[in-house]
């Protein structure tokens, strides 16, 4: 993920309330598309669907992370590349088969494949690999000018849309959802891209991959982009805005990143993906400075940060 300049944050509140107020009937028409077959659940009792971020480990080996996911209270692993991890790469150098012989070894799903590096147009091979494992959502960032607003975005939006579609076109052939991030400093960058997108997209192999990090910091307004995405959001990070992200700071600045030590309040933004039902995955999150380096210097270290949010999560569920 992209590291903002300057924090999003700064959109003042006068214009995100603006951009979710002409965004309301988006939400109505968001209501009507179809959700994924693969991403549905049988109806239950709502509950946080975990998955582990391979890069919060670093560039531990997957036999040393693999055994640490059901640990987390997660069931899938999200595989990241360099030069967040190495995971990707280690897949190719012990093989598909080895990788798939460890997943069952230790009860977890491949659930996403991450793929910042390659763009949204260059997934068609890395589409083929996750569906070889069974996996069916890649994440990656969108591309095109940063900083448009208005009609400049959404004609901007509307050409984006359509050099996706021969991409989602494959995804559909192959089971697949392209989730895209609203990192900072991109085409969708900002709540009004995203909603817009949806809008212009109405694939239900384009979803939303959401970080709260790179957006306001502020709950109602979160939790409402959270209703207004509805069946389109894949994957929520839970993850919020901190300095730490992008230069050496002491550890516990650093993890200020995420749910429970820093700011903001997720309750809300949980009490929202209750209300919509949302089937899809939640990673538990954040960035250490440097890149590449595990969030801790153990893995042990690493589960139990981990669990200190997802009981904060939980908590906020109950």
């Amino acid at each position: 993920m992209l590291e903002p300049t300057e924090p999003a944050v700064d959109r003042t509140r006068r214009q995100w309330i603006a951009a979710t107020t002409a965004a309301t009937g988006m939400a109505a028409l968001a209501a009507t598309w179809p959700v994924p077959q693969r991403l549905s659940q049988p109806e239950s009792k709502f509950g946080l669907r975990y998955m582990l971020p391979s890069c919060m480990y670093g560039y531990m080996p997957l036999e040393a992370i693999l055994p640490e996911v059901r640990r987390t209270g997660a069931t899938a692993i999200d595989i990241w590349p360099k030069v967040h991890g190495n995971q990707r790469e280690q897949v190719e150098a012990m093989g598909h088969e080895r990788f798939r012989e460890l997943l069952i070894e230790h009860q977890v799903e491949l659930g996403c494949i991450t793929q910042y590096p390659l763009g949204p147009f260059d997934l068609q091979p890395e589409m083929r690999v996750a569906s070889e494992l069974g996996c069916e959502l890649v994440v990656t960032g969108g591309r095109g000018p940063k900083g448009l607003t208005g009609q400049a975005l959404k004609s901007e939006l509307s050409r984006f849309a359509e050099q996706l579609k021969p991409h989602l076109q494959v995804a559909e052939e192959l089971g697949v959802v392209i989730a895209l991030e609203n990192h900072a400093n991109s085409l969708l960058e900002s709540a009004d891209a995203l909603l817009w997108l949806v809008e212009l997209c109405p694939s239900p192999q384009l979803g939303i991959a959401l970080a709260p990090y790179h957006l306001p910091q502020e709950a109602p307004l979160l939790a409402g982009l959270i209703r207004q995405l509805g069946e389109r959001l894949s994957l929520f990070y839970a993850w919020q805005y901190g300095l730490g992200s992008h230069r050496a700071l002491p550890k516990e600045e650093e993890l200020l990143q995420l749910p429970g030590r820093g700011e903001l309040d997720f309750c809300p933004l949980v009490e929202a993906l209750e209300e919509i039902s949302y089937r899809g995955w939640t990673e538990i999150f954040m960035h250490p400075f440097p890149r590449g380096i595990p969030i801790h210097e153990t893995a042990d270290e690493v589960t139990a940060e981990i669990n200190r949010s997802r009981a904060y999560l939980e908590r906020c569920r109950g």
